[in-house]
């Protein structure tokens, strides 16, 4: 039997990485570098599955919001940046042979006008999606079925790979 489909809001800085350069990266995939969160390490190595549907989320910008509809591409892997000093995610105290900070790889499937936080809140089904709790700075945070359904439109075009690997 397979496995239910898990839902994900990802937050990245468009100056880090935007909806267009993951498009316009091969397979418009993406490495999701930088996580620094154990709660969002956690996520990606223990609940994230290949084929899970991903909110990409523009966030410190002038009109934070949903922006693409994406899938998760990978299973968690070592995120390479916490071993290179230049890199500004650079974890010294994470050993190469026990890394302390995963990544997944992201594949962008549409993009999607912005729908920014104001937009978000209107939205009375929306109420209990995490991004919109007062405190929530998670860089990912899971999003329930029907916040999902609510967001991209059932049956709308938008839903990825349902195909587990």
């Amino acid at each position: 039997m397979p496995e239910p489909m898990n839902y994900w809001l990802m937050k990245s800085e468009p100056g880090e990485c935007s909806v267009d350069d993951a498009l316009a990266a091969p397979r418009a995939t993406v490495p999701w570098v930088g996580v620094r969160n154990y709660q969002a390490r956690n996520f990606m190595r223990d609940a994230m599955r290949v084929g899970d549907g991903v909110l990409f989320y523009h966030s410190s910008c002038d009109q934070p919001g949903i922006v693409g509809i994406a899938r998760v591409a990978s299973t968690a892997y070592p995120d390479p940046t916490q071993f290179d000093p230049a890199s500004p995610y650079h974890d010294a105290k994470s050993p190469p042979d026990a890394p302390r900070w995963l990544l997944v790889d992201v594949q962008v499937l549409q993009k999607i006008p912005t729908l920014p936080l104001p937009a978000l809140r209107a939205r009375p089904e929306l109420a209990e999606l995490l991004v919109l709790k007062k405190g929530n700075r998670l860089s990912i945070t899971p999003v329930e079925a029907r916040h999902w359904q609510a967001i991209t439109g059932s049956g709308a075009g938008v839903e990825p790979d349902k195909a587990r690997s």
